[in-house]
Parts: C-alpha cells; structure tokens; sequence
C-alpha cells in the first residue's frame, strides 16, 4: 500500500515538474497533403512543444487561403517517468487560387514553424505517405468541382444590365451547397430566373452540371472588377483515417459525423476567376428626361370604359403599360408623371404594378398603371402625344416611343344642357390616330345635339341645382366657422386613391428597410402623387418644402445624392423620420427646375 503512494506521489511531482516546463520549445507545422485539385480543402496542424493559452498569428494566410474550420487542443504523455506536453492547433484551408502556394512561418509565443508549400490544381494526390497514397502515385486525379463563371459582353453602359452566366459542374454529391456573388457598392445584382440542372459525360465519367444566371446593373462609369464566385458545399470524406505517422497527432482529423449526417463530411469552398466589365457613361446623345438604356421599349394603352358615352364628372380610366427588355420594373418611370393633361381635366394616377420576367438571356421589366381622369365641365379636350425617349443599347442610338393625342368627348350632365361649351384644345398639330371607343375620337367634330328648351325638367333642374347650392354653402359656411383656427387641408381623396398613397407608402418603407435608394425616391414621389394628384411635387426638394417633419429635408437631400451619384445608402435614418404618412402643406409646390434623373 505503501509503494502504491510513493508512486502516486512521483507521478504527481512529475506531471508538475512537466507542465511548469518553460513554453520556449520548438513549433511545427505539417500538412496532410502537399498537392490538391482546384476546391480541395488541405488540413494544416500546428504544434508546440509545452503548454499555451495563447493562439498563433493567421493573418498572414488570408491573402491565399480561407480559414473553414479550426479546433485546439492540449497533450500530456508520460514514458519511462519522463513527462511531455503539446499544444495543438488544427486548421482546415481552401486556397483560392490555383497555382504553388506558400503557408509562411507561423508565429506562436516568439517562436515560429517552418514555411511549408502545398500546389493547387492539376491532379490531386492523398497524404504523402502510407498505402493510398503510394497507390494513386502518378495517377491523374482531376478535380471532382469545376465553377467557371463568363460575361455575356464585356462593356455596357450604366445601370444598363449585363448577364453573368455561372457554371458549376462536379462529379461529387454536394451537400448545403450554396453560390454566392460577392456584394459590391458599385453594383446591383439579381438572379435571372431559377437554376438548370443538366448531366453530361466526359472520358467516360458523368457529370452533374447546374447552370445559373445574374443580372448586373453597374451603378458607376468606368472600369469594374467582378469578384469571381464562390461555392460553398460539403463533401463525402474518403480520405480515410491516414493523416500521417504522428502518433502524437493521433485521430484529431478522423471520421466524425457531422451535421446529423451519418457519413463524414469534409468542407469544399471554390472560387471562380474574377471578371472585368468596362463601363460607359450615359452619352450625350441621350437627352431624355430619363435614362433608359434597354435593348427594346413598348408603350401600349386600353380605355375604360371603351364603349359608351362620357359625362361631367365620369371617371375614365387610361391604362398604360410599358415594358423594357433588359430593364427591370423598378427602373420604369412614374407614368403619371410624364402624361400631359389639357386644363378642364384632372388626373388620378393609382399606383404602378411592377413586374420582372425572364426573356432568353435578359429580363423584362414592365410597369402597368391605371390615371383616371374626370373632366370638370363639357367639351372636346385634346390629349397631347406622350412621348418617352430610350436609349437603343445594340444600336447605340436613342429611340423613342410615342403614344398618339387623344381627343376627349365629354358630354353634359344628365338633365342638363344640351349643347356642350366651346372645345378645350391644347395642341392644335394633326396627327395619325388608331380608331377611337365611343367617348373618344381622333379629331371628329363632335356631333350636334339638340335640346328642348321648353322642357318642364329644365326648369325642376334649375330649381334643384339652387337647392343644392344653397346646402352647400350652409354647410361650408359652418365648417369655416368651427375650423376658422385650424389651418387649410387637402380635400379628402377618393378610396381608390387612399389605397393606392398606403401601398406606395408601404413600397417607400420597404425601400428603406432594404437600403435602396432609387426605389425609395419612386415610391415616395407615388406617395406624394396619390395625396397631392392635382399639384404633384416633382422631386425630392420639392416635396421636402411641403413636409414639416424636423430634419427631412437633409434626409431627402441626402437620399437625392445617393440617387445621383451612387454609393451605399442607409435608409434607416429616412424611416426613423418618416415612420407614417405625414401630412403635406396645401400650398402649391415648386416647380423642379429640371426633371428628375430618377423614377
């Protein structure tokens, strides 16, 4: 019993002895394997003699290699009395480019490892030493992951799109794999319709290959590098159990199950090759009051109703529907904003339907909006021609898209006077018109009506529109009276109208909480055009001048900036300022000097 003490006892004393042993001992680094294929991942292990709380400098590894994984640990053993201790440190690398690599001499507690080398691409080959790897020696062992990523041209002009065609083709089941294209501030960019899924065989091997496509809208001139993309995934571990004969270093990188999966899985990461992407400033042949770069543009209208007579007061609904190939719905104009409208008319625009739909190798964006429009007194009223100028991308020219003038028929109120007023015209030009729904004509003089003036309905409208004039400033006397303090208000908008200022309201806050600008501004002059339909503001300083809310106006100014020349925007400070609907000044607002750049 004695003798089992006293060993006890040395053993203690030598544990203690071993583990207050100075740190300053030698530090190793080895790789599992000195050559992968392209999307390998190499498994890198640091040592150091004795026992540490601190960990090595790795920032000299960023610059060729990811860091997927790393786990730690520490060692005692004990032979023949004698005690030793280790430090381990295990780090699971993807390089990130093809080519001889360098892992520098690691730092740890002022001592550091050797450089060691490991070569990219090509073949790839096991663990340098033990059975399988003498088998696969001089055996071409090509990469079971291949990711290649092409331009479909190599200039555009800006906010015009270009198409980057992804291509990942593998041999191997991929499990929680995902593409991502690196975010940049110079560039907005969207997936072209969903992923194609091919097989194809090669040398007698088959091949899994899944194509995906991105839309990129460079937001600046000039030249543009596209970082390549990255795949993330995780792969079937057949490497076995052979990590080397370090006995010391024993089962750190063995079979364990991860993620709920019962076969080992070991972490892929791939990098595309980078892109370059020359972009052109908007040219100054393109003088539109917007910038549209597209390959194609259609501008198409309905009537409703299109077959009946139209009275004072009868709303009649013009929907216009515009569509852009290689443009989305978000980069469309406001409509509303570019319709003239003659005097004697007013118009009430709904809010824009935007939709995006693959066409071949681009997108197509579409806006579809709704103007009702209720004529005030009798009458022929002309609509002018509505004009949209784009900018031909294939050609390199600037097009137009026209709509032709309309004239209007506007007929008295039931009941009342049968010969309309004088015709309201605002463009006088003739010009070739589609036939027109009854209601509306292409410049045919409207058709005489005849009345009866000794008609006893004359007389009894006569009596009742006096009636109802004399309800009306009864009613508009008293409210002046209780409401003599209370300062000028928007007339109350129709339902139509609310519905369409709460959507556009609610665009604008989503806009906000994903930090995009451009369609922000959109849906924030809609707002304003949904509640001010008669005196719409017609840009951000304008609106900021009928709005009260404190610090506004530099929010607005800044959101301008960011439309115009680009750059990171934080819509937060935007919300925060304008949570709900704030309530516009009935003062006319300020005319823009110049038309917006912007939707």
């Amino acid at each position: 019993m004695k003798n089992v003490r006293r060993l006890l006892f040395v053993v203690l004393v030598l544990f203690a002895v071993g583990t207050a042993l100075p740190a300053g001992a030698a530090v190793t680094a080895s790789l599992d394997r000195d050559h992968v294929a392209s999307g390998e991942t190499v498994r890198l292990l640091v040592q150091r003699d004795g026992s540490s709380n601190s960990q090595p400098d790795l920032s000299l590894l960023k610059d060729d290699f990811d860091v997927l994984a790393s786990s730690s640990g520490s060692s005692v053993r004990i032979v023949n009395g004698h005690i030793s201790s280790r430090t381990q440190l295990n780090l699971v690398l993807a390089p990130k480019r093809e080519g001889t690599l360098r892992i520098p001499p690691l730092q740890w507690d002022g001592e550091q490892s050797a450089a060691l080398e490991v070569t990219v691409g090509g073949r790839g080959s096991a663990n340098r030493s033990g059975a399988q790897g003498a088998r696969d020696e001089g055996q071409p062992s090509p990469s079971p992951v291949h990711l290649t990523a092409t331009l479909d041209r190599k200039q555009t002009w800006v906010q015009a799109v270009a198409v980057l065609s992804v291509r990942l083709t593998t041999e191997e089941a991929l499990f929680q794999a995902s593409l991502d294209l690196p975010a940049s501030k110079d560039l907005l960019v969207r997936q072209l319709g969903e992923d194609v899924q091919t097989s194809e065989s090669r040398n007698g091997r088959s091949y899994r290959v899944i194509e995906r496509k991105y839309l990129l809208f460079p937001q600046r001139s000039g030249p543009l590098r596209i970082d390549g993309v990255v795949l993330d995934a995780r792969v079937a571990d057949t490497r076995g159990n052979d990590h080397g004969s370090d006995a010391f270093f024993g089962n750190a990188f063995g079979r364990l199950p991860l993620l709920g999966m019962r076969q080992a899985t070991r972490p892929l990461r791939v990098h595309a090759d980078p892109v370059e992407l020359s972009v052109l400033p908007r040219p100054a042949a393109a003088t539109g009051a917007y910038w549209l770069p597209a390959r194609d543009v259609r501008l198409t209208e309905s009537w409703q109703p299109d077959a009946r007579p139209i009275h004072v007061g009868e709303p009649l609904t013009r929907h216009l529907h515009l569509a852009a190939s290689g443009l989305t719905g978000a980069q469309l104009p406001d409509l509303a904003t570019i319709m003239p409208v003659p005097d004697g008319i007013k118009a009430y625009p709904d809010q824009g339907t935007l939709d995006d739909q693959p066409q071949g190798d681009t997108v197509l964006g579409s806006r579809d909006q709704d103007i009702a429009l209720i004529a005030s007194r009798p009458g022929r009223f002309t609509l002018p021609a509505l004009h949209l100028s784009w900018w031909d991308t294939e050609h390199e020219t600037q097009n137009e898209v026209v709509l032709p003038e309309r004239t209007l028929e506007i007929l008295p109120l039931p009941g009342g006077s049968a010969d309309p007023t004088e015709p309201s015209t605002t463009t006088a030009s003739p010009s070739p018109m589609p036939p027109a729904p009854t209601g509306l004509s292409a410049g045919t003089p409207a058709a005489g009506r005849e009345g009866n003036a000794d008609s006893p309905w004359l007389w009894v409208s006569l009596v009742a529109s006096l009636l109802w004039l004399s309800t009306l400033l009864a009613w508009w006397y008293t409210r002046r009276r209780q409401r003599r303090s209370a300062p000028r208000e928007i007339a109350p908008l129709p339902r139509a109208t609310i519905i369409a200022a709460t959507q556009a309201f609610k665009a604008f806050r989503k806009a906000c909480q994903d930090d995009d600008p451009q369609a922000a501004r959109a849906a924030l002059l809609d707002w304003a055009a949904s509640v001010r339909p008669e005196l719409p503001p017609r840009g951000l300083n304008a609106l900021a001048r009928l709005l009260t809310n404190p610090g506004v106006a530099d929010a607005l100014r800044q959101l301008d900036r960011c439309c115009y020349a680009g750059g990171e925007w934080d819509g937060s400070l935007l919300a925060r300022i304008l949570p709900a609907p704030p309530r516009l000044s009935a003062e006319k607002a300020p005319e823009a000097l110049l038309p917006g750049l912007y939707p």
